[in-house]
């Protein structure tokens, strides 16, 4: 239980005195309260009890537009999820106009979410759709998700979910390319620039969408995942599987020729020591940048041109060394 009152000092005696009123008596029956001063978002609720928790994320414009999108709604568990939570959360129809409500309840999907109905209005409002039932299901949808994150983050229910936060939960469930420019900047700490209907060229500076810069902090690394117990571990002559990454080839074709220094063209898979075959070729990880008439002259006569350039376990060294100390492979 929490209370928002305003005080009446007795600054001669030292004396604070409060008047909660009856219904807020129990407040005061376990001992000592922590007293702090009025939050900036409470500072428009009347004198008296406190509601259990306000998140204020949920009448932030900027964010409406992330919490509808269909990747946060997966990521926070789907409709029928959020069907559920409904049926917690409440055993009223949310259509609060009409004189009569059923008694049972169902729940009713729009396009952007899902609302609580009795049969009644459910029956009602069969094959139609307005703006007022759509405001209702965008609205639970805003609270459904940011209640879903505070319970993803061990947080209690009279925790208020703050943007980091919400940021946090969106990064661990995959979502962050869902944030739209606003809620990035907000999260980085950038000034939201209002857009002006009328722009003076002189008012035009280039700039770099925040949304770009959270994806290149969240960007995931090239990792290698081990798994100790693979079925081809336990056979007598397993058939090989290639690596194969697209990235990594694609980043050492951009590299100077490890011969020349010239611009490369495809990279080269070793061949020979122990590598390449009959319709197949080493590890996507086995490459080495060289141009084409270095790669010609390497298919041409390969002992020429270990001979003329060094083994190609060497140059792959080189070049490997090279994607490590410059963090392409991580």
């Amino acid at each position: 239980m929490r209370a928002l009152l305003t005080p009446d000092v007795a600054r001669k005696m030292g004396i604070v005195l409060l008047r909660p009123g009856p219904e807020l008596m129990p407040l005061f029956s376990r001992g000592r309260v922590l007293v702090e001063h009025e939050p900036a978002d409470m500072a428009d609720l009347p004198t008296g009890l406190v509601p259990p928790v306000r998140q204020p994320l949920t009448e932030d414009p900027y964010l409406l537009r992330f919490f509808l999108d269909e990747r946060v709604i997966q990521a926070a568990g789907g409709i029928s999820a959020l069907e559920a939570w409904l049926f917690m959360n409440g055993n009223t129809c949310q259509w609060g106009e009409g004189d009569y409500h059923h008694h049972e309840i169902t729940t009713r999907r729009e396009a952007e979410g899902a609302l609580r109905l009795c049969w009644h209005c459910d029956t009602q409002f069969r094959d139609q759709s307005f703006k007022a039932l759509t405001d209702i299901a965008r609205k639970n949808v805003v609270e459904w998700v940011v209640d879903k994150a505070r319970a993803a983050l061990h947080f209690d229910e009279s925790h208020t979910l703050t943007l980091p936060e919400l940021c946090w939960w969106a990064v661990r469930q995959r979502v962050f390319e869902a944030f739209p420019e606003p809620m990035a900047e907000q999260a980085l700490g950038w000034q939201v620039e209002p857009i002006k209907s009328v722009y003076r060229e002189c008012d035009l500076m280039p700039s770099v969408p925040a949304t770009s810069v959270i994806e290149e902090h969240v960007k995931p690394v090239l990792t290698l995942a081990v798994d100790p117990e693979t079925p081809e571990s336990f056979m007598l002559r397993p058939k090989r599987r290639r690596w194969v990454n697209q990235k990594f080839t694609k980043w050492a074709k951009s590299q100077p020729c490890e011969c020349c220094r010239k611009p490369a063209d495809d990279p080269h898979h070793i061949i020979g020591h122990g590598q390449g075959g009959m319709a197949t070729k080493a590890h996507d990880l086995f490459v080495i940048p060289l141009c084409r008439a270095h790669h010609d002259e390497l298919h041409a006569d390969t002992v020429a041109f270990e001979e003329k350039y060094g083994s190609q376990l060497a140059l792959w060294f080189r070049f490997i060394d090279r994607a490590l100390a410059t963090g392409v492979l991580a």
